[in-house]
């Protein structure tokens, strides 16, 4: 059976412009929410020479709409018929990431002068979007130089295998890089069963999700917690969570799966038992290059000296990127070719985070100001679990994390408590960072939109021919089958 396979392909040609109407009540709301903003500016006049350091208040709550605005707008223009085909193109992404993120420019430069854009921007791209972007980028090319292609018999202890193996490289390639790795074989390996659907939420469950918490490089969130001072190897220290969750997850699937291996039909499993390839792995070298990248974020800090030299701004990144160029020229391109490699998908986490990391620092200045309000809704780690994975489940983990990372920051601890001190000057409790970054990781599994490779999965699986669940039925799986697991977890690992 043959099938094209190409989830980070350009969408076909249709028609990508909004009508006149939708164009004006898109212009029509980013002026009102403009207004909305300045006009908050009338009771919260500060002096504009002083920048961050001297200004006598933070940003006003209305300066928290566009964060909100982008995220509703990624959450919500996907699903919507008129604008559904419109939001597919990057462009038209990046210009409503750049139009949220200009408001909130433009709000700090009235709120608090030139002085503080300049510090925004500063924060916002070079200290974390940079590091972040080619991470991510880095991961994305050098794993899509890397071929697994076979068909086994797709028995129930083989998918098995398969889901269990992506789940404990995810942390180590990244849970994009797992889900670009096995997906492809996984779906090929099934070909010859009707009852897929299952096995590929499973695998966005393990893969994309829950198996990246051990490493940075596992998920988003973890870096951006690495580039704000946690250690690098701090989150192997959630390994007993993840192992609990991971082999509970494994087990019901291996049970579902049984259960429904027994419906296919004798003719499909007669083909899926004699249509046999054997796996073959091809590109090996990208390997290499994967381990590479894992060093460069563990070792290559900027400040510090390694082999004798001091690391300087930009040196981490610049290696990583070295280590792209290298997997372009020693990959071959029949091999990028067979996996449907393509760079649409790196650019949609492009265009959009522009936008997110720059909206986000008001949310962050805000709670950093506000966390002894907070403290009586917040006050323990399993409060901080629930509250960082709910909102993770609906928007994207990575921003959510930063916003409860700040937020655990300003807390009042209770005698005793085991801190974790951040280059900042700062420190977190151990049992609060533990929380969010399990929230974060592990609920970004409850909905399509909660974590990056979800949609790629989802995508790659229906041009399988898979018929996957719509955004709504995909919860009722996600509900009722990670719901029960995350509350043994808040019984069994938090506060």
């Amino acid at each position: 059976m043959e099938y094209s396979l190409n989830p980070m392909e350009a969408p076909a040609n249709r028609s990508e412009n909004l009508t006149k109407l939708q164009v004006a009540a898109i212009v029509l709301a980013v002026i009102a929410l403009t207004l909305l903003m300045f006009e908050s500016l009338s009771g919260h006049r500060v002096g504009h020479g002083g920048g961050h350091d001297t200004a006598p208040h933070g940003p006003s709550l209305w300066s928290v709409l566009p964060f909100v605005g982008l995220l509703l707008s990624i959450a919500v223009l996907p699903l919507i018929s008129k604008t559904h085909h419109w939001w597919e193109n990057n462009r038209n992404r990046l210009a409503v990431a750049a139009v949220f993120g200009g408001i909130t420019l433009a709000y700090y430069f009235a709120a608090f002068g030139v002085h503080k854009v300049v510090s925004i921007l500063e924060h916002a791209m070079l200290a974390e979007y940079i590091p972040f972007i080619v991470l991510l980028f880095s991961l994305y090319v050098i794993s899509g130089g890397i071929s697994l292609k076979g068909d086994l018999a797709a028995h129930p202890s083989t998918n098995t295998v398969f889901l269990a193996v992506g789940a404990l490289i995810a942390s180590f390639v990244g849970t994009t890089g797992a889900s670009m790795l096995l997906i492809r074989p996984l779906l090929q390996t099934n070909q010859e069963r009707k009852h897929v659907q299952h096995t590929v939420i499973f695998f966005i469950f393990l893969v994309s999700n829950i198996g990246g918490c051990l490493l940075p490089i596992g998920d988003p969130p973890l870096f951006l917690g690495y580039l704000m001072g946690v250690p690098f190897l701090w989150t192997m220290g959630l390994w007993l969570p993840w192992l609990v969750t991971c082999i509970a997850l494994l087990g019901i699937y291996f049970v579902w799966d049984t259960v429904v291996y027994r419906k296919e039909t004798p003719q499909d499993i007669l083909r899926d038992e004699t249509e046999k390839q054997p796996l073959t792995l091809t590109g090996k070298i990208n390997l290499v290059l994967l381990l590479g990248v894992v060093l460069c974020v563990a070792l290559v800090k900027p400040g510090e000296k390694i082999l004798g030299f001091t690391v300087f701004p930009f040196m981490r990144e610049l290696l990583m990127l070295g280590l792209v160029v290298l997997s372009l020229r020693l990959t071959s391109k029949k091999i990028r070719k067979e996996n449907d490699f393509n760079y649409h998908a790196i650019i949609e986490v492009a265009a959009l985070f522009i936008g997110i990391f720059i909206c986000m620092q008001a949310p962050i200045e805000i709670l950093n100001a506000s966390g002894e309000l907070l403290a009586p809704y917040l006050g323990s780690s399993d409060r901080f679990y629930w509250a960082t994975g709910v909102l993770s489940s609906f928007l994207d983990n990575a921003p959510t994390y930063v916003v409860f990372f700040e937020t655990a920051k300003t807390m009042p601890t209770a005698p005793g408590a085991e801190m974790l001190a951040l280059p900042d000057g700062s420190a977190i409790a151990v049992t609060l960072l533990s929380a969010i970054s399990l929230g974060a990781v592990f609920m970004g599994a409850m909905s399509y939109i909660g974590n990056g490779p979800n949609f790629m999965v989802k995508s790659i699986a229906e041009q399988a021919g898979v018929k996957m669940p719509s955004f709504f039925g995909y919860m009722v799986y996600s509900v009722a089958i990670l719901v029960p697991l995350f509350i043994v977890v808040t019984m069994l690992f938090l506060e």
